[in-house]
């Protein structure tokens, strides 16, 4: 009976990168990607076989060192290298602006914007009309105020940059005094409290945390008090015995007292949304109506447009904020600056920006037409899967707006439902994830479950391709 082979003798027999790299299995991976990829993923290859080897020397010769094996492997690799980490991935969840999942879609008028900003040079920093350096700013302000009232405005990287800013401008080393129910966490761990304290301005908390009176904010007041702040908890609710201070009354004791105040509304909602059965996220312009100095929200939240963060108020505030050092390392650039213009045209209208702008188009779809779409896509599923292997059904279901805009207010909706008795629910939930582009739903009373909010018409397809490979393939996952 012949030996098996010692481990040294296996890794003499491990075939060198050139020989891997001349085989005629590797000439089309050689012609779709760079020389230098294709070796490094060789090199992977080896490098693994020898460990595979090497950790276990007693079943070293269980190690499979085929060619056809290691060129499979390369490929692999290859493909994994080869792709994007950031992907386009198809939004099953119900949950509109889904943070994880990049927030809000871009209106069609704002991605031609940007294509046709971003294939030439543009007036980015520069006055047309004085001929010399200007300033890249002008590009969205003059539209935001034309849109909610106010004076001035600036656009930074995001809200939490634009919160900072303010609080480093106004009252760096001084006091704001906030609420204690409105310290908020926002998405990522990021808290109020140190935002402001990395601000450089100094917290101080009055009220208790379901309860906070016009008198608490009075008796904090002193010599060292900077500003009066109220944060909008639009990423959760405080219900039962509570009390907090109006906007309208905060501002008349800031005016009282000799103090300014800001407003961190965080979604930034310019549209009320109370026709559609969503109550209590005040409006960007009613905030500005009432005469708060300056107020902050997001840009691809409830406004439905790119990452940014929008500084709105009076004009020797918001001009103070420009003229902040910090101001360049927040600054944002053209392609924000291009998608955010484009989207806040669109408000001219308020009709056109219900039917255009998708984040709103998604939130007042009727769910008479979420019905209709689920039952077309069971259907186009269940015409997929002739054999009957899953169960495709049509029920009702509850959307989010996400993105910590309007907490526990659940938006009724219809879904796909699927099961089998064949695969598994998490079965089924790992292959679509992992399917290219990724299918992102949810799971729910051992179903996984597609809600129809949040998905596009184009999505239809790229669905149904999903679960024909899920088919195709599911012998090898079964029940897992």
């Amino acid at each position: 009976m012949t030996p098996d082979p010692s481990p040294q003798e296996l890794l003499r027999k491990l075939p060198g990168v050139d020989t891997i790299l001349q085989t005629t299995a590797l000439e089309e991976a050689l012609r779709r990607h760079p020389r230098r990829l294709v070796i490094e993923s060789i090199r992977k290859v080896l490098d693994t076989k020898r460990k595979e080897i090497l950790s276990n020397p007693q079943d070293a010769s269980m190690v499979n060192l085929e060619p056809s094996h290691l060129i499979e492997l390369t490929m692999d690799i290859l493909e994994v290298m080869g792709d994007y980490t950031l992907c386009n991935v198809v939004n099953a969840s119900g949950i509109i602006i889904h943070t994880n999942l990049g927030r809000s879609l871009l209106p069609r008028e704002a991605l031609e914007r940007l294509d046709q900003i971003c294939r030439s040079y543009n007036n980015l920093e520069y006055d047309l009309e004085k001929g010399q350096r200007g300033s890249r700013y002008v590009h969205a302000e003059a539209i935001l105020c034309e849109l909610t009232g106010a004076e001035a405005a600036l656009v930074v990287n995001n809200n939490a940059g634009a919160v900072f800013l303010v609080l480093n401008t106004l009252a760096q080393a001084r006091e704001v005094i906030v609420s204690r129910g409105q310290l908020v966490e926002i998405g990522g761990s990021f808290r109020i409290p140190d935002v402001m304290r990395a601000s450089g301005a100094i917290l101080r908390e009055v009220g208790c945390t379901n309860r906070t009176h016009l008198r608490d904010y009075d008796s904090a007041i002193n010599e060292h008090t900077a500003l009066l702040m109220k944060a909008h908890t639009s990423n959760y609710r405080i219900i039962g015995f509570t009390s907090e201070v109006s906007l309208d009354d905060l501002i008349a004791l800031g005016r009282d007292r000799g103090l300014n105040v800001i407003e961190d509304l965080g979604s930034g909602l310019f549209l009320d949304l109370e026709p559609f059965g969503l109550r209590g996220e005040p409006t960007v312009q009613d905030a500005i109506k009432s005469g708060v100095d300056i107020v902050t929200f997001s840009g691809d939240k409830l406004l439905g447009g790119p990452q940014a963060g929008i500084i709105l108020g009076k004009k020797e505030f918001v001009r103070r904020c420009k003229k902040n050092p910090l101001t360049r390392a927040l600054r944002v650039g053209k392609m924000t600056l291009s998608a955010l213009e484009a989207t806040l045209r669109i408000y001219r209208d308020e009709r056109g920006a219900i039917e255009k702008i998708p984040t709103l188009r998604m939130i007042t779809t009727s769910l008479h037409s979420l019905k209709e779409r689920a039952e077309e896509l069971a259907a186009l599923l269940r015409q997929t899967d002739r054999d009957g292997q899953l169960q495709f059904i049509v029920q009702p279901s509850f959307s989010q707006v996400g993105g910590g805009s309007l907490p526990g207010q659940d938006q009724k909706s219809f879904a796909v439902a699927v099961s089998s008795d064949q695969m598994s629910c998490g079965s089924i939930e790992r292959t679509l994830r992992h399917n290219k582009p990724p299918v992102i739903g949810r799971i729910e009373s051992d179903r996984f479950v597609m809600d129809m909010r949040t998905l596009q018409t184009e999505d239809f397809p790229v669905i149904q391709t999903a679960f024909a490979r899920l088919l195709a393939g599911k012998q090898g996952d079964m029940h897992l």
